[in-house]
This record gives C-alpha cells, sequence and structure tokens, in this order.
C-alpha cells in the first residue's frame, strides 16, 4: 500500500521519521512536563571528548592556528580611551578540510552514520555545514544530498547560498534547492523516508559535540602560548550549535572564567520565511532572524530536542549591523592580508568593538573563522543588494534599516556592538515553553530545568511566572 505523500500525512509522521532517521529515542529524556534531562541527552548519545577528537583527526579536522590580529588591535587601541584595547585573536577554522568549524560537527555524524550502517547521510542547509557534511561523507564513503532553501518565487538565488552549492556538489554531494517557505522541511522529511538515510542534523548531540573539540582547543592552546585561557570569547550566533559546543568544550578543559558572548547580525524587521524579504538580505546565517528565535525556543529545529541551546551559555548576546562586517571583512584582508567569509567576521566586528572596552593586557577571542568564495566575496553581496533595491550607503551603521539599506562605516570607530537584553531573553524562553508545550502546572524539576535552560535562577523563573499570571 503507497504511504500517503501529502503535506499533512507527512508532517504527522515527522516523529517517526526523525526516530528511524536519528537513531534517537528522545522520549526518554522527557519528564512529561517540561523539564527534559540535556545532560543526560549528550552524555548517552554523544562521545567522550577524546574519542571525538581521534574521530576528527583521521579526517584531517581540528587543531587549527589561532592567529594574532596585531593590525587590527593597534587599530582598536588608537579608537579606545586610554590603556584600553585588548588583543584580538582568531581561531582558523577555514583550515578545517570544509573551510569552517562545521567540518567538527560532520565528522561525529558522518561517523556516527556510518558505524549505525546507514548508506548515506542528509542534511538540511543552506551553509557551511552542507560542504562539511559532503566533505566528510565522501572521505567515509556515504552519499550525502544537502536540502537547500535557495530561491524566491522569482528563481532568483543568493550569491552565497548558490556559492555553497557549487561547493557541495564539488564534493560529491547531491544538491536539491527549493524556494523559501515550508516544503523545505516537507522535501527534507520525504527524502529521510524515501532514502533511508542518516539525518545528519545540525541540531543532534553528534553534531554539537562536535563543537566541544573547538572550544577544548581554544583552551589548551593558550595555555601553551600565553599561559592563560582567553577573557572573552566571541562566537557567531544562528541556530546555536556553534556558541553551545564552544562553551561546552571550555568547560570541559576547566575555562570557567572566560565569558562566552554571542554575535549576530542584525536583521531586525525581515523575517526570514517571506518570499519578498528573503533576498532584501545580505547575511545567509549568523543574523537574528535565526540567533533570537533559536535562543528563545531551540526546539523549533528538525529534531525533538536541540542540542545547541545557546541561553544555557551565553554570558552576553550583542548584534552589528551589515554594513559593520562588510568593513571588517575587508578590513581583516586590506591590514591583516587574511581573506575569510563573512560568518566569522560578524564575531570580528563585534570583538573589534568589544575590545576597545576592556584593557590592554585582556584577551579576546573570535572563535571561528570561514572559508571565502565567489558568492560570499563583499561585491557580489554588495551588487545583489543593489539588484534587489537596497542602497549602498556610506555613513553611520546606527542609520542602517535592514532590508532597505546598507550603511558601511565611513569611520571604524563608528563600528559599536550593541548589547541585548538577556533577561528579556529568557523571559521569552519561558513564555514559549509554556505556549508551545501549552503546560499549565509546573513541577520543582520544570522551575530548575527552566533555570538551567535559561541560565537563570529558580527566583528567576517564578518571578517571570506570576509575570506571566501563572501562580506556582
Amino acid at each position: 500500500m503507497n504511504k500517503d505523500i501529502s503535506y499533512d500525512a507527512v508532517m504527522a509522521r515527522k516523529k517517526d521519521i526523525m526516530k528511524q532517521a536519528v537513531g534517537i529515542d528522545y522520549d526518554k529524556f522527557e519528564s512529561g512536563g517540561i523539564a527534559f534531562d540535556y545532560e543526560r541527552m549528550m552524555r548517552e548519545t554523544g562521545y567522550t571528548l577524546q574519542e571525538m577528537q581521534d574521530i576528527q583527526s583521521e579526517t584531517g579536522v581540528g587543531n587549527t592556528p589561532v592567529l594574532e590580529l596585531k593590525n587590527l588591535t593597534r587599530l582598536a587601541r588608537q579608537l579606545a580611551p586610554e590603556g584600553k584595547g585588548a588583543r584580538i585573536f582568531i581561531k582558523d577554522e577555514a583550515s578545517n578540510p570544509s573551510g569552517s568549524f562545521k567540518a567538527r560537527r560532520a565528522a561525529v555524524s558522518v561517523y556516527h552514520a556510518k558505524k549505525l550502517g546507514y548508506k548515506g547521510v542528509i542534511a538540511a542547509t543552506s551553509g557551511n555545514y552542507g560542504a562539511g557534511v559532503a566533505s566528510q561523507a565522501a572521505m567515509r564513503g556515504l552519499k550525502c544530498i544537502v536540502v537547500q532553501e535557495c530561491y524566491d518565487s522569482r528563481g532568483v538565488g543568493q550569491p552565497e547560498i548558490i556559492e555553497k552549492a557549487r561547493k557541495c556538489e564539488a564534493l560529491g554531494a547531491e544538491v536539491v534547492q527549493l524556494t523559501v517557505g515550508p516544503e523545505l522541511f516537507y522535501t527534507f522529511l520525504r527524502l529521510l523516508e524515501d532514502t533511508g538515510y542518516f539525518n545528519a542534523s545540525l541540531y543532534t548531540p553528534f553534531g554539537i559535540a562536535g563543537v566541544e573539540t573547538l572550544g577544548y582547543e581554544i583552551a589548551m592552546q593558550f595555555r601553551e602560548r600565553e599561559g592563560r585561557d582567553p577573557d572573552v570569547v566571541v562566537a557567531t550566533n544562528a541556530g546555536g550549535g556553534n556558541l553551545t559546543g564552544t562553551a561546552r568544550g571550555l568547560i570541559k578543559a576547566g575555562a570557567l572564567n572566560t565569558q562566552i558572548v554571542g554575535a549576530s547580525v542584525n536583521l531586525k524587521g525581515l523575517h526570514m520565511a517571506s518570499d519578498k524579504q528573503f533576498n532584501r538580505k545580505s547575511f545567509t546565517t549568523g543574523h537574528t532572524g535565526f540567533g533570537i528565535p533559536f535562543s528563545t525556543w531551540p526546539d523549533r529545529s528538525d529534531v525533538p530536542r536541540s542540542a545547541g541551546r545557546p541561553l544555557r551559555y551565553l554570558d552576553r548576546y550583542v548584534t552589528v549591523n551589515q554594513g559593520e562586517v562588510f568593513y571588517i571583512t575587508e578590513a581583516l584582508a586590506q591590514i591583516e592580508g587574511i581573506e575569510r567569509g563573512p560568518a566569522g567576521n560578524t564575531s570580528l566586528a563585534a570583538a573589534f568593538s568589544i575590545a576597545q572596552e576592556l584593557d590592554q593586557d585582556k584577551i579576546v577571542l573570535v572563535q571561528e573563522t570561514e572559508y571565502t568564495g565567489a558568492g560570499k566575496h563583499i561585491q557580489p553581496q554588495l551588487t545583489f543588494a543593489r539588484e534587489n533595491g537596497i542602497q549602498i550607503i556610506i555613513g553611520n551603521p546606527e542609520d542602517e534599516v535592514p532590508g532597505e539599506n546598507i550603511i558601511l562605516p565611513e569611520h571604524p570607530r563608528l563600528i559599536k556592538a550593541k548589547d541585548l537584553d538577556l533577561n528579556k531573553l529568557r523571559k521569552s524562553y519561558i513564555k514559549n515553553c509554556i505556549d508551545i508545550m501549552k503546560i499549565t502546572s509546573f513541577s520543582d524539576e520544570d522551575i530548575k530545568s527552566l533555570g538551567e535552560d535559561s541560565k537563570s535562577s529558580t527566583e528567576f523563573v517564578i518571578s517571570t511566572l506570576k509575570e506571566l499570571g501563572i501562580n506556582i
């Protein structure tokens, strides 16, 4: 008997499809209420740090260099108050086989898929992860399908996404390109069901744990090089896995005093699922269109419980504007001689600003870079923006309006990271838990879990619940 492949029928089978494609029974980590055992999920379905390092080393992933950006540091000190201007470093993840830190996530996921006997892997991603999965699948002898949300209804695709599709295809993957909208997840589920391939999701414990080696390496490298841990680590934040994995690795290394800062490009006002607005942004990842919703409700991902939970680890969350990231991308190339793509440079723009707040003996690390290529370069991005009616202006980025203009700073002193209110995000997360899970009564375990997931406290959770009209 043929299966019903209507949209509603496929979505109704989502839980069973995911269980078959990931090999994880998420139900055993649930409590029946809001609480779920996150650490048990990571522990029982992941690998030890040493095992992940061994897995990654088999395919040339990891042990990437740390580079000090002396010229950018010098520029930051010229702009900073006297005695301020921390040293700026980057962890050069572009030296991984597929050109980004995502190779770490892919290495563990693809290894696990082969270990379980899957013949192929599928990833739904428009970003660097697709190239990471394609690269690792080629090395492990598995088939690979990458599903991309690439075009608007006119058939116009973003140059950065098209660039990544070329890279995936060059590495042997089949790329399925779709228009923006609900068809992405529907097509993804159908492919998983039809092929029986492994869901190499960005948000499984395997994918997040693979990034722990990055955080651990940071601590070890700085202790060897500088005799101490970095004071601040800045991570570009979108779906949350980058920040989560890095923070967990730092914690495993005992770097408990390192401040974890998330950074996203400000795309306030643009809806990521809007066909009209899809091509009115110049960043496909690392922006608030993903960073905010995934922080305040991480389980919107393609698995029942996301292992990427940034609010558990964030000490500070800042935004930068599109023009500021373009500016710092060019500055990195022209005064440091290092050409890298936009994702890591989102964090670099934030780090350049944050460094000016700190004493000169402090260390700020941008924890990843990415490769650059034809569609990722500044000029194709700005040309594409002009073609879609976006004004390109030199002036003050404070005046930038996402979807209307991109303002390149007329002077580097105008690059300013802006803080988001973490308590507001924490309250949004708690409210989303109640609304989405339809919970009306709360156990002590639920309240404790909400506190851990929001890096707050029992008192904060209870106070928030009372604000929402819920008496405990």
